[in-house]
């Protein structure tokens, strides 16, 4: 079972590096084709991407914030994220239909 946190994000890759969490990849874009029941996946990604992951049989944890109006369009560093109660939530996403 791999454990691979998603960002393209540097302060996000040093914000889950103080999480004490075992990261086997860090990857800037996910293959979902890549991901295999059991496996974690912690990030922040579109819908769809999620609920192709919990599809699989593998979770989703995601990385929420509350994110301010101005903070938006730029680049966060790791203490700006904990400013805005960076969390990391489990979810299970289910396509409803097609």
């Amino acid at each position: 079972m791999t454990t691979y946190f998603v960002s393209r994000h540097p302060g996000a890759r040093h914000w889950i590096a103080r999480q004490s969490l075992r990261i086997d990849a860090m990857v800037a874009h996910l293959d979902v084709a890549a991901i295999r029941a059991g496996d974690t996946v912690i990030g922040s990604l579109p819908v769809n991407l999620a609920a192709a992951v919990c599809q699989g049989g593998a979770r989703y944890l995601h990385v929420s914030l509350a994110l301010p109006a101005a903070a938006r369009g730029r680049e966060l560093t790791a203490d700006e994220m904990e400013g805005c109660g960076a969390r990391i939530e489990e979810y299970q996403i289910l396509k409803v239909s097609s």
